[in-house]
């Protein structure tokens, strides 16, 4: 009797409303794409738009963790490890939680997740968002030495 096709969610994410809504759309069909070639299934696609991958505060992220929980799935795929989070110790615990109910995370950008992909992105993550940290700071400051304001722009 053959076996049964891995039950797949996608996850995508954008980070700010200044970035395309049709990101989502674009990572969903390389997730997609992805997927077939396996011969997978997708059961699930799970997104957040506009909202930074450095908070779990994300509905469509927790909603993946919850019906990870549940076992509806047995991959979660995107294009990158840094979709899923942005931060070291989320992109931990998210790893954790799916390899306890063992739940394969797969990219399109970087294959299979391991230990090893969990630490190196972790920490370039962490490196990129206290660069990005920096370089709006010093382009608020750079506003406020110009005599406008540092906060966004009122209707």
């Amino acid at each position: 009797m053959p076996s049964q096709p891995l039950r797949v969610a996608t996850y995508a994410r954008y980070s700010s409303e200044m970035q395309s809504a049709a990101s989502i759309e674009d990572q969903q069909r390389l997730c997609h794409r992805l997927a077939d070639t396996h011969g997978w299934v997708v059961v699930h696609d799970y997104a957040d738009a506009a909202i930074s991958g450095a908070s779990r505060e994300r509905p469509g992220y927790q909603r993946l963790l919850t019906d990870a929980r549940l076992g509806l799935f047995d991959v979660v795929v995107a294009e990158s490890l840094d979709r899923i989070s942005r931060d070291q110790e989320d992109t931990s615990y998210f790893y954790k939680q799916l390899q306890y109910r063992g739940i394969r995370i797969v990219t399109s950008s970087q294959g299979e997740i391991s230990e090893m992909h969990i630490g190196f992105s972790g920490a370039v993550s962490a490196v990129f968002l206290r660069d990005l940290a920096a370089k709006v700071h010093r382009g608020l400051e750079g506003r406020v030495r110009k005599g406008k304001s540092a906060g966004v722009n009122a209707v």
